[in-house]
C-alpha cells in the first residue's frame, strides 16, 4: 500500500479543485454541481462546502446523481442503488460532474446518460480528484483533475474519507 495523497494534500487539492472550477465559471447563475453517487460524492460535498465559503452560498446549485442502473456492467453484479437529488432543472446550464477516480470512463458515460433524463445540458465539465489517465476504455477527460497517476491495471486507487472510513487518504494498492 502505496500513499498517494495524505490529509493535508487533499485538503489542499480540495480547495484548488474548488478554486479552479469558480475561476472558469465566475458567474454560478447558469452553473449546477453534480457529484456522482456513491464515492464521487465525498469529493463534492468538501468542493461545495468550500465554494459556498467563497461566494454566496444560494447561488450554489449543488445535487448528487445516482447511475446504478446505467452503467453496462449491472447486469454482472449485485448494485445497491443510491438516492438521486438534484432539486434544479439543468436545461441548458453549465454541469460540473464530480467522481473520486476516472478509470476506465464507463462511470462518467453512465452519468451522461443519466443526466439526459433531466435535460439537455449546455455544457458537461468533469472534475475528477484522480485520474488513471492510462487506463481509459472510453475517450473521457477530465476539465479539472486533483492528481493524475500511471498504474497498472492490477492496481486499484483507494480513497479514504473522515465520514466513511475514519481517515482521509488516497492509497494505491
Amino acid at each position: 500500500m502505496k500513499t498517494i495523497l495524505n490529509e493535508q494534500q487533499l485538503a489542499i487539492i480540495i480547495r484548488r479543485l474548488s478554486h479552479q472550477v469558480l475561476e472558469n465559471n465566475i458567474n454560478l447563475d447558469n452553473t449546477v454541481f453534480i457529484g456522482i453517487q456513491p464515492r464521487g460524492i465525498f469529493v463534492s460535498d468538501q468542493m461545495i462546502q468550500v465554494i459556498r465559503q467563497l461566494v454566496s452560498p444560494e447561488k450554489v446549485q449543488y445535487g448528487k446523481l445516482d447511475i446504478t442502473f446505467y452503467r453496462d456492467d449491472v447486469r454482472n453484479q449485485i448494485h445497491v442503488p443510491n438516492q438521486t437529488d438534484i432539486p434544479f432543472s439543468i436545461e441548458g446550464k453549465n454541469v460540473v460532474l464530480i467522481d473520486d477516480v476516472l478509470y476506465t470512463g464507463r462511470t462518467i458515460r453512465a452519468a451522461l446518460d443519466a443526466l439526459l433524463d433531466f435535460g439537455r445540458p449546455a455544457k458537461v465539465e468533469l472534475c475528477v480528484l484522480i485520474d488513471r489517465r492510462f487506463s481509459r476504455e472510453l475517450p473521457i477527460q477530465p476539465d479539472y483533475t486533483g492528481r493524475s497517476i500511471d498504474s497498472i491495471i492490477s492496481q486499484k486507487v483507494k480513497v479514504f474519507w473522515k465520514e466513511r472510513d475514519g481517515k482521509e487518504e488516497v492509497v494505491l494498492l
